[in-house]
């Protein structure tokens, strides 16, 4: 299984990361890491950073350190290969544009049929690389597409209907945990992944909120830095474990949030 992270933080804030680390927490220290990616959402637009390949020697990430960039909205994806071949077109998060801003989705899981359900539904985004989490990425943006037709943004709630219609149909397929940004929120959907005895079960996603007096080097063993961002920051967190020591809070099993 993959493993999944989200930040969605009320001031702009800055995050490096250690995969390696992270992907280890996750379970993942004796299985191969087969690439990575990360989106920081900057305005309407997205910077994306993907490699198909581990990311313990990237200097990808180095620069990215280095940058310090600010932002509200972030996800982060750590590849395990269990479809399609190691390669950048298969290498999460996937972004597309959608009413004049651009939007991503990560998945972790499998959904077995998705093809079919695909073919079944006539869409303007196609996959471009073999992974059931790229169709089940095109089938969300074409939902969302139909909706976002206006000069503004719609309704929060109409988007977390979408949203929520959409995860109980992957759910019918398999583990569903994902996580998706429109450039204004971080939604996610947790459901079922592998667990440390090797079961399919609850939780897929866990969650944490941290205020500006939390730990900031807490993270740090979990591959992560984050900046505090100042006296009136709140950041969410979502992880696909729990990261740390402190109070996280699983999804329950088919919980669709929008932070």
């Amino acid at each position: 299984m993959c493993e999944l992270f989200g930040l969605s933080s009320r001031l702009p804030t800055a995050a490096t990361f250690t995969l390696r680390r992270f992907a280890e927490r996750g379970g993942l220290e004796h299985r191969l890491i087969d690439g990575w990616g990360i989106a920081l959402a900057d305005g309407t637009d997205l910077r994306v950073y993907r490699e198909p390949q581990p990311a313990r020697d990237s200097p990808w990430l180095a620069f990215i350190g280095s940058r310090r960039m600010q932002t509200r909205l972030l996800i982060s994806h750590v590849r395990h290969a269990t479809r399609g071949a190691v390669a950048l077109a298969n290498t999460q998060p996937f972004a597309r544009e959608i009413g004049g801003r651009m939007h991503c989705f990560a998945h972790n899981g499998r959904l077995e049929g998705i093809e079919q359900l695909y073919g079944l539904t006539p869409s303007r985004f196609l996959p471009l690389g073999e992974t059931d989490s790229e169709l089940a990425a095109c089938l969300l943006f074409d939902r969302m597409a139909a909706l976002w037709r206006q000069a503004h943004p719609p309704p929060l709630t109409h988007r977390l209907e979408i949203v929520a219609r959409f995860a109980e149909q992957m759910r019918e397929l398999g583990p569903a945990n994902f996580l998706y940004c429109d450039g204004l929120r971080l939604f996610a959907h947790g459901h079922r992944r592998i667990q440390a005895d090797g079961r399919i079960e609850p939780p897929g996603l866990w969650r944490l909120r941290r205020r500006c007096q939390s730990d900031p080097d807490a993270l740090i063993e979990a591959g992560i830095t984050l900046e505090t961002g100042g006296p009136d920051q709140e950041i969410e967190l979502l992880a696909s474990v729990a990261l740390t020591g402190e109070d996280w809070r699983p999804l329950a099993e088919g919980e669709v949030v929008a932070v």
